[in-house]
């Protein structure tokens, strides 16, 4: 190409002298438009014929890369290389500025490089989010590393370029500053340690509810990243945890409730201690007529006369023997409705037992596992479960405790 511009610039008139200053500002344009055209052809057919194919295909992966601009990242390379390849030949009789343009050029090619390097990365991210895998195993962290070390790398690259000395050195010589790496990275080594502990332990995924009380985070796990975890909290506030916090700090995961059948109920009515007694016949009678508990009711009835009629002789005393008590009954109702109730989940414990008395009365206890999970819903099964049984206790001549408020006190006077 040189020499056709020489041979053609010395039959140009006027320009005596000026011959290889003209060739060169010739080679150097007609290298620039060169790129240019390069860049503009691969950009509006290449990329375009690329861009119908993955329109037709069924596949959606080939589609995150158009969206992430793997393709277009691509593009400049293609001018970068022809510069690289060609300026040198263009500028052979001033290697000062042959050398210089051949450094940038290499500069650009290395940050093209590293621009696709990164869209590829934030397309295999979002790749693999599409697998179910990845609740189980979060990437974010891993993509966040390998992108530092991308532009540690490109980094180190450009500087032996600038410098003139092979990568290598550079390497070697980092030995020294290891100390000083340690406390600049300090956080991204701890966090990347962290993520590496969470992924393999499975003890967060992304969509897991966790509640971190340290750092009043009460929400769905949105982003597991290499210094900090992402909490959307569900008044819909963000709250951002360090990673190597979830590993130091204990934290709550709602994971195994999600995963399992069913969502645990576990809450106590307190019985008024003094409406607690024996069930007289006219109380039976009354009872047996409550279709939950009227097969419980004979089959006890049975049992008791049975061991009473062996063991009592003076069965007017009620201390003597076995008798029916109307906590005892209002007990076995309550298992029964939650036997019948709909749901309820009936693979799981269903149990109703009585606590420790206290000062305020004597609890017992519903421990079940409502069918549905969801949190809403959840809610509304329970609120009417316990609904009926503060409306039913009266049916068993029992009293709810609560203290006494300033109405009732008023009644005293």
């Amino acid at each position: 190409m040189n020499e056709l511009l020489n041979n053609w610039v010395q039959k140009v008139p006027g320009i005596a002298g000026y011959e290889a200053q003209l060739s060169a500002g010739l080679s150097v344009l007609t290298v620039l438009i060169g790129a240019s055209l390069s860049y503009y052809l691969v950009k509006s057919v290449l990329i375009r014929l690329i861009s119908k194919l993955i329109d037709k295909s069924k596949s959606n992966l080939d589609d995150i890369l158009v969206k992430h601009r793997v393709f277009n990242r691509l593009t400049y390379l293609v001018p970068g290389w022809l510069i690289y390849k060609l300026m040198p030949v263009a500028l052979q009789a001033y290697p000062t500025s042959s050398l210089i343009i051949s450094t940038l050029s290499s500069i650009f090619l290395v940050l093209a490089a590293t621009m696709v390097a990164d869209c590829l990365i934030n397309s295999l991210v979002e790749i693999y989010r599409t697998i179910e895998r990845e609740r189980q195993i979060a990437i974010q962290s891993f993509a966040q590393v390998a992108k530092l070390v991308l532009y540690f790398l490109a980094a180190i690259v450009i500087i032996s370029l600038i410098i003139g000395e092979s990568p290598l050195k550079l390497f070697a010589g980092l030995g020294a500053m290891t100390a000083v790496l340690m406390l600049v990275f300090k956080d991204p080594i701890l966090g990347f340690v962290a993520g590496l502990q969470l992924s393999y332990n499975k003890m967060v995924s992304l969509g897991d509810w966790v509640d971190i009380p340290q750092h009043d985070a009460s929400g769905d796990v949105m982003e597991i990243g290499l210094t900090t975890v992402k909490v959307r909290n569900f008044d819909n506030t963000i709250t951002t945890v360090p990673t190597q916090n979830l590993v130091t700090d204990s934290f709550k995961n709602w994971r195994g409730m999600q995963d399992s059948a069913g969502r645990r109920i576990k809450r106590s009515i307190v019985i008024d201690i003094n409406s607690i007694g024996f069930c007289d016949k006219e109380q039976i009678a009354r009872f047996s007529k409550v279709d939950y508990i009227k097969d419980y009711l004979d089959q006890i009835i049975q049992e008791l006369d049975q061991f009473n009629q062996k063991t009592v002789k003076d069965p007017e005393s009620m201390a003597n023997g076995r008798r029916i008590t109307n906590i005892g009954t209002f007990r076995a109702y309550i298992l029964a409705y939650l036997k019948k109730h709909p749901d309820v989940n009936q693979d799981l414990t269903v149990m109703v037992r009585q606590l420790a008395a206290t000062e305020s009365g004597v609890p017992l206890e519903i421990y079940a596992f409502s069918a549905v999970k969801e949190w809403a819903a959840y809610e509304a099964i329970q609120s009417d479960i316990f609904d009926h049984l503060f409306a039913v206790a009266g049916e068993f001549d029992l009293k709810v405790f609560q203290k006494p408020a300033g109405s009732d006190l008023s009644k005293l006077v």
